[in-house]
């Protein structure tokens, strides 16, 4: 994808994100796509609804970053 993060330092960082995460709710299927579409997201200063349909419907990443 787009962050240039090998995966030693996606491992830290999805384990750090699941430790964090809370515990009710539902968790979410992928973290790591989640994460890439934040980033995405905040480097192309964009709407969610223009978020790339490779993230996901736009709808559940953003509710999934209102919950977070």
């Amino acid at each position: 994808m787009l962050t240039r993060m090998t995966e030693p330092d996606w491992e830290m960082v999805l384990e750090v994100f699941r430790a964090a995460r809370s515990r009710r709710g539902d968790k979410g299927r992928d973290d790591r796509r989640f994460l890439e579409a934040l980033h995405y997201f905040t480097v192309h200063n964009i709407t969610w609804r223009a978020l790339p349909a490779e993230f996901g419907w736009w709808n559940s990443v953003w509710k999934r970053f209102w919950r977070l």
